[in-house]
C-alpha cells in the first residue's frame, strides 16, 4: 500500500511538471560549428530522454557481451549443483531402501559434484554404514567434526559406531563431548544409560538433574527417573543403613506414588521402625493405583507377630481398596488358606474360576492356589488336576522389559535402559507354552513271554480287560537356574515332563517355584 502511494505521488508530480512546462515554454540554443540551432524546451527534453534510453540499451548489450564467460561458468556451476543435489537425494533414498550398491554409487557421485556440502558427508557415512565399512564411516564422521554445522552430527555418528563396536567408554566420551558442545537429548540419555548400567546412581541422579535443567526431558519424566534411582539406592542401603534407605524410599514415594518397589521398601522399613500408620497409608495408596503381590505381602506383615487370622483381616481390608482386581482375590484366598479357612479361600477366588469371568481363564497362581486348597483337604487327584491346568494356564502379571520376564523389579533393563520394566501380563507368545498337539502312538513292544505255571500251582486267572488309562496331566519342567535368579525362561522352548504316579513333594514344590508362586 505504501509503495502504491509513492508511485501515485511520482506520477502526479511528473504530470504537474509537464503541465508547468507547457504553460511556460522556453527555447534551447545550441551552437555547433559556428551555427546556432534553436529548439523548444519540450523537444530538447525529448531528445535527451531518447539519447538516455539509447545509451542504456547499448550499455546493457555491451555488459552482456563481456559477461558471457562468467554467465557460462555460473550456469555450469548451477547444473553441477543440481546434479549433485539429485545424487544426494537418490543416495538418501537408496540408504533408506537398503540398496548398498546404489547408495555407494550416488555417494561417490555427490562427493565429486558437491565436495563441501554437509549432506554429502552424511550420505557418505550412511552409505559406509550400510556397506558395513566401519572405517569409512568413522572417517566420514571425523570429517564432520571439522565444521561447526556438522560437529554435533559427527559426534553422534561416532557415538553410535563406538557402541556398535562394543567400546562403551569411547561412546560415553563422545556423548559427554556432545553435551558440553551443545546439550542434546540423545547425549544426555546416553550418559544416563551408561551410569545406570554401571550402577553409578549418584552420577545418574546428577545427569537427570542436568537434563531437566536443560529442558531435555519434561518434569514428570524427570521426577519418575529420580524416584527410580532413589529406589535403587534405597534397595542397596536397606541392610547397612536402614534410616538412609527409609529417607530415600520416602522421597521416591513422594516423587512417584505409583512406583511399586518404592512403596514396598518404604512400607517394610517404616513398619520395622514402628511407624505402622505411615507404612499402612503408603502401601494402600500404592496398591490403589497398582495392585501388586509385593505390596500385599508388605501390607499383611506390617506388624510382626500377627496371627494368621489377623493377616486374613488385614487382607480383607486391603482388598476393599481394589475389590475387583484379581490380586485382591488371590491375597484374601492365600491368607484364608494360611488361616486354615478353606471355605473362605474358595469363596475368595471363586470369581476367578467362573466360566464367564471377566478376567478370562484362571492363571497359574489361581490354579496353584486351588492345588494347595485341594492338598490341604487331602484330595490328591484334584491336586494333580490343578497342577496340570497350571502348566497350560496363562501367565500372571510380571515385570517385563526387552522381552525378558522377571519376578523381581530392577531399575535397569538387560539392555541398560532406565525404568524399562513394566508390570503387565506377558504376551502369550512368550508367556504360555503351546498347546500340545496330537501325539502319535508308539509301536507296541512285543509282549514278554510268560513262563508256564508250576505243575502244582493253581491256574492263573484270566487277564482282565485292558482299560485305556487317562492321560496324566502335564507338569511344567523343573525350574532352570535363570528362573530362580529372577528371569523366567519361556516354557514353550523346554520339553514337557509328564510326572508319573509317584510324584514327590519336592517335584511339586519345584513346579510351584517355576510357576511363580
Amino acid at each position: 500500500m505504501f509503495r502504491l502511494l509513492i508511485l501515485l505521488a511520482a506520477v502526479a508530480l511528473a504530470a504537474w511538471g509537464l503541465m508547468w512546462l507547457a504553460d511556460n515554454p522556453g527555447v534551447v540554443t545550441v551552437t555547433w560549428g559556428g551555427v546556432e540551432y534553436q529548439f523548444s524546451l519540450m523537444l530538447a527534453l525529448g531528445v535527451v530522454a531518447a539519447i538516455a534510453v539509447f545509451w542504456s540499451i547499448v550499455w546493457g548489450l555491451l555488459r552482456f557481451v563481456f559477461r558471457i564467460p562468467s554467465l557460462m561458468a555460473l550456469s555450469a556451476r548451477a547444473r553441477r549443483r543440481e546434479k549433485g543435489l539429485a545424487a544426494v537425494s537418490r543416495g538418501l533414498i537408496a540408504v533408506g531402501a537398503g540398496d548398498t550398491r546404489s547408495a555407494t554409487k550416488h555417494a561417490a557421485q555427490a562427493s565429486r559434484l558437491l565436495e563441501h556440502e554437509p549432506m554429502v558427508k552424511l550420505l557418505r557415512a550412511q552409505a559406509a554404514q550400510l556397506a558395513g565399512d566401519r572405517q569409512a564411516a568413522v572417517a566420514a564422521y571425523n570429517e564432520m567434526l571439522e565444521h561447526h554445522e556438522t560437529h554435533g552430527l559427527g559426534l553422534r555418528g561416532l557415538h553410535v559406531e563406538a557402541r556398535r563396536g562394543g567400546d562403551h567408554q569411547a561412546a560415553l566420551q563422545y556423548a559427554m563431548r556432545a553435551s558440553a558442545h551443545a546439550p542434546a537429548a540423545w547425549a544426555g540419555q546416553a550418559v544416563l544409560d551408561d551410569r545406570a548400567r554401571r550402577g553409578d546412581w549418584t552420577g545418574a541422579l546428577a545427569t537427570v538433574d542436568s537434563n531437566a535443567a536443560a529442558r531435555l526431558i519434561d518434569k514428570p519424566t524427570a521426577n519418575r527417573w529420580r524416584a527410580v534411582i532413589k529406589t535403587a539406592m534405597a534397595e542397596e542401603q536397606m541392610d547397612r543403613d536402614p534410616k538412609g534407605a527409609l529417607a530415600l524410599a520416602q522421597e521416591a514415594c513422594r516423587l512417584a506414588p505409583s512406583l511399586v518397589p518404592a512403596a514396598a521398601i518404604y512400607g517394610r522399613l517404616a513398619a520395622a521402625s514402628g511407624d505402622y500408620r505411615r507404612a499402612t497409608r503408603a502401601l494402600e495408596n500404592a496398591y490403589a493405583q497398582t495392585p501388586h503381590p509385593d505390596l500385599a505381602t508388605a501390607y499383611l506383615r506390617v506388624r510382626h507377630g500377627d496371627s494368621a487370622e489377623d493377616r486374613l483381616a488385614r487382607a480383607r481390608t486391603l482388598a476393599r481398596v481394589a475389590p475387583n482386581d484379581p490380586e485382591s482375590m488371590l491375597t484374601v484366598g492365600r491368607a484364608a488358606l494360611e488361616a486354615h479357612d478353606r471355605d473362605a479361600a474358595r469363596t475368595a477366588i471363586a470369581p476367578l474360576l467362573a466360566s464367564d469371568s471377566p478376567h478370562g481363564r484362571p492363571t497359574r497362581r489361581v490354579c496353584l492356589l486351588m492345588a494347595d486348597i485341594e492338598e490341604a483337604e487331602g484330595h490328591e487327584g484334584a491336586v494333580r488336576e490343578w497342577l496340570g491346568r497350571a502348566a497350560r494356564a496363562p501367565r500372571d502379571k510380571a515385570w517385563v522389559a526387552d522381552g525378558f520376564i522377571s519376578d523381581r523389579w530392577a531399575p535397569v533393563s538387560p539392555s541398560g535402559a532406565l525404568d524399562a520394566f513394566v508390570w503387565r501380563t506377558p504376551d502369550e507368545r512368550i508367556a504360555a507354552p503351546a498347546e500340545p498337539g496330537p501325539i502319535e502312538a508308539e509301536p507296541a513292544a512285543p509282549a514278554p513271554a510268560i513262563p508256564p505255571p508250576a505243575p502244582d500251582a493253581p491256574p492263573a486267572p484270566p487277564p482282565a480287560a485292558a482299560v485305556p488309562a487317562a492321560e496324566p496331566p502335564r507338569s511344567a519342567p523343573a525350574p532352570a537356574p535363570a528362573a530362580r535368579a529372577g528371569i523366567i525362561i519361556d516354557p514353550a522352548t523346554m520339553p514337557p515332563d509328564d510326572p508319573g504316579p509317584g510324584e514327590s513333594e519336592d517335584e511339586r514344590r519345584d513346579f510351584r517355584l517355576y510357576a511363580g508362586e
